[in-house]
């Protein structure tokens, strides 16, 4: 059985951690804040002082940390994860990140004797709890095949797209379009509410058509304030950041209002309310 090390345990580096100790391997974590990594251990895992230490001998590599900074002191720093890797391992970062960062980590990368992987998740908390993500990959198709097996453990489904840097770009337009979506359901609403219209029957009647997960969960959360959160202010926030960084010169009106309305409640400090908080 393989050894897996996970970087970061959150929601998210918590989930997978939990359901590849499931599965039956071996699983070493580190987190900055020690005591998330005590429900981990008393499942089996092995808790490393640094993530050097945490990724020396494990064959796949799984960083799941918050955003570019945490990043790049994970892959970067002088106890971090390239200075700790073994030859031939596979090297993942399932953070969502921007394309510049993660362009100049691919660089690092192939300085070295591993596989890389960009490697962003959806499907949130729920998800990486019951391990049924979904993997949002760009990197070495061949590889991908072989380790494909090792990735049932924690997603359902992998999807491909292409070159190193391809599965972030697409998480990053996605979690976009996944932000316009939930800011259009809450004016639809407001709207209709104004209108003297039977909100909890349009909201219904809009979680069958047009339907899909986005809107069911947005208005899921809109009835009823999810608690705990799936997703925070603060981090599709940074995400949209992102995203508009990858538009260049293009027109991006749309992402642009969005975002201002993100930075707002931010600002206001509910940074680690849910994401759907927006339409509050």
């Amino acid at each position: 059985m393989k050894r897996i090390a996970i970087i970061g345990t959150g929601i998210m580096g918590s989930g997978i951690a939990t359901n590849f100790l499931k599965a039956g391997y071996n699983v070493t974590v580190w987190n900055r804040n020690q005591h998330r990594t005590k429900l981990l251990q008393d499942l089996g895992a092995k808790c490393a002082i640094t993530p050097k230490e945490a990724v020396k001998d494990a064959d796949i590599v799984f960083e799941v940390t918050a955003n570019n900074e945490s990043s790049q002191e994970m892959w970067l720093g002088p106890h971090g994860i390239l200075v700790g890797l073994k030859n031939g391992a596979v090297a993942i970062t399932c953070a969502t990140l921007s394309a510049v960062w993660t362009d100049e980590l691919i660089r690092h990368c192939n300085e070295t004797n591993f596989t890389f992987f960009d490697m962003p998740m959806t499907g949130g908390r729920a998800g990486a709890e019951s391990g049924n993500l979904i993997l949002l990959v760009g990197g070495d198709e061949k590889k991908l095949e072989e380790i494909k097996p090792d990735l049932e453990a924690i997603a359902q489904k992998v999807y491909y797209f292409g070159k190193a840097g391809s599965g972030m770009r697409y998480k990053l337009l996605l979690n976009m379009l996944q932000a316009i979506h939930i800011v259009g359901l809450g004016e639809v609403l407001k709207i209709a509410e104004q209108n003297g219209m039977d909100v909890k029957a349009v909201g219904d009647a809009l979680a069958e058509r047009p339907g899909g997960t986005t809107t069911n969960l947005a208005w899921r959360d809109y009835q009823v304030k999810p608690d705990p959160i799936n997703f925070s202010v603060e981090w599709i926030t940074k995400d949209l950041r992102y995203a508009k960084e990858l538009a260049d010169s293009l027109d991006t009106s749309l992402l642009d209002d969005v975002l201002m309305k993100y930075e707002a409640v931010l600002s206001g400090g509910h940074g680690d309310a849910d994401w759907t908080a927006v339409n509050n």
